[in-house]
């Protein structure tokens, strides 16, 4: 059964980029969605911004979710061990 994942970044964030690129050599780049929050603009941007911050009140990033299992920052074995990927 295929993950359903989101990924919240910045796009100058150095550990959203590592999250990033971590779950592009897990599921692929088509295997995840990935939001950058400060390339949205207009409503996309503040509803998006409500979203997430009913999701992490913190306003962290990045914020990744994986079947509504929430990560806030690069934890890498947490993804690895949701993904059940562990090479």
């Amino acid at each position: 059964m295929a993950s359903t994942i989101k990924l919240y970044a910045l796009s100058t964030c150095p550990h959203c980029s590592q999250a990033g690129e971590l779950l592009e050599a897990l599921v692929g780049p088509d295997g995840f969605e990935h939001i950058y929050v400060d390339r949205l603009f207009g409503d996309k941007r503040n509803d998006t911004m409500r979203e997430l911050r009913t999701i992490n009140p913190e306003m962290s990033f990045p914020t990744l979710i994986i079947d509504g299992e929430v990560i806030t920052g690069f934890k890498e074995k947490r993804i690895r061990k949701l993904l059940k990927k562990t090479d």
